[in-house]
């Protein structure tokens, strides 16, 4: 039963879907829309089995729920996640059929891109529903939020920096990123561009290349990323970068980066912090894509909006670490205690 999942956190709705002509195989999870219509990313990507489609969905639309109530924007949490099909397969038709099956969960979630999507396939599932955002036309149209969300990412980092290290920029640090995706590359050009020493790691050799050219950046292998010699090491991958068989060799003094869910256990936030590490919650860090999203969705796209909640971030990324210091917690129980208390104050006002 999905109830006894141990993921499961009282989501309102999880919506499994199939479409066996086009291959789709999707979940659908909404964790809450107390602070409005759930809004996350769409995953597509190749899962071991339905069970880890299914543990990533809830995972995602909970760290959803918190990042949208540190953004400080109308939306709940949620995601979708579909399970990539083996061998050849009609891209186009599963995001079709995605989009149908959107409809079906009747506006409860707004979806954009996440790992392994694209703006063209928004526009694929923009034909068939209207609950969707991160696309390149239309009146409120903003296209791929990863630039925003690394922007976001980079002036979390500084506020780290500051706190941590006494530094007001990245001259003379090292930063370790750990995948360079959109939102993972984009953020090498502001640390880069700010005088940062880059060491990378991604599984795929022409990315590196064009890193080691762009950015004049290291390179090492996937595997050994976490335990280099750095100042910050920036997860920009997958979630669970921070578990039991890596944080042991982790050395920086700051740990902030991109995706979701880094601590692969809750014990992971504490035990960086008992070693005088400063982890980021990746969901005050990475919130600038869902508020780009936000701004789309309101039908009214405004820039300055956008930057005014990046730096709202920043500054409420500032006051999770003053409170950490003040309670000796790590920073990720501020932010989710933070995080939940806007979410209940919203029910109270909704009673």
């Amino acid at each position: 039963m999905i109830f006894d999942h141990i993921d499961f956190d009282d989501h309102e709705h999880v919506a499994f879907a199939s479409d066996p002509d086009s291959g789709l195989r999707c979940i659908i999870a909404v964790h809450s829309t107390t602070l409005g219509p759930s809004a996350g990313g769409t995953r597509f990507w190749s899962y071991a089995d339905s069970a880890s489609a299914l543990t990533d969905a809830l995972r995602l639309s909970r760290a959803m729920s918190l990042k949208n109530a540190m953004a400080d924007i109308p939306h709940g949490g949620g995601k979708g996640v579909i399970m990539k099909p083996e061998g050849e397969f009609d891209r186009e038709a599963i995001f079709a059929a995605y989009g149908r099956a959107l409809n079906r969960v009747g506006g409860a979630y707004y979806t954009a891109e996440d790992v392994g999507v694209s703006p063209d396939d928004m526009r694929v599932i923009h034909r068939q529903t209207d609950y969707v955002a991160g696309l390149d036309e239309g009146a409120a149209a903003s296209g791929d939020p990863s630039p925003v969300t690394a922007d976001g990412v980079y002036r979390g980092l500084c506020v780290a920096i500051k706190r941590k290290l006494n530094k007001n920029d990245f001259s003379d640090l090292t930063v370790a990123v750990q995948g360079l995706g959109h939102v993972g590359y984009a953020l090498c050009g502001h640390l880069h561009a700010a005088g940062a020493k880059l060491i990378v790691a991604d599984i795929r050799d022409d990315v590196l290349q064009s890193a080691i050219s762009d950015f004049d950046a290291s390179v090492v292998p996937v595997e050994a990323i976490h335990a280099v010699d750095a100042d910050v090491f920036a997860p920009c991958a997958l979630g669970g970068a921070v578990n039991a068989n890596t944080i042991g060799g982790i050395q920086v003094k700051i740990v902030g980066g991109a995706a979701n869910n880094q601590l692969a256990t809750p014990d992971m936030g504490q035990a960086l912090h008992e070693r005088g590490i400063l982890y980021c919650p990746d969901y005050v860090l990475n919130g600038g894509g869902i508020i780009n999203v936000a701004a789309e969705l309101s039908g009214h796209y405004d820039p300055n909006w956008v930057d005014g909640k990046l730096n709202g971030l920043a500054d409420t990324l500032a006051a999770v670490f003053e409170a950490a210091e003040a309670d000796n917690v790590s920073p990720d129980v501020v932010a989710e205690r933070m995080a939940l208390a806007r979410i209940a104050a919203k029910k109270l006002d909704m009673a």
